[in-house]
């Protein structure tokens, strides 16, 4: 469970570091909606660091209590985040 939460924090602050350089470098614009104002404020970074420590310490609360459900989730978003990832960095290299 500690590989897969921290390849899941890993993953999470990727995607801030890929998108920031992306729509820092103008290649992109940010495609959700609800994110727009942040990364237009430059807090995107934060909201991620902060998402990603909440993030872990609550998978970790629910695998303590639930292990089954705890790994199945976190796997689930660890291959969600995977591919957002390597969709970003596919655009990155593309640019």
């Amino acid at each position: 469970m500690e590989y897969l939460l921290g390849l899941l924090a890993v993953f999470v602050v990727s995607d801030g570091l890929l998108t920031h350089a992306l729509i820092g470098n103008g290649l992109v614009r940010e495609g959700n909606p609800f994110l727009v104002p942040i990364v237009a404020q430059g807090n995107l970074m934060l909201l991620k660091l902060v998402g990603t420590i909440v993030c872990v310490i609550i998978l970790w609360d629910l695998y303590m209590r639930f292990p089954k459900l705890a790994l199945i989730s976190t796997s689930c978003l660890v291959v969600a985040y995977g591919v957002i990832v390597f969709w970003n960095f596919g655009l990155f290299l593309a640019s």
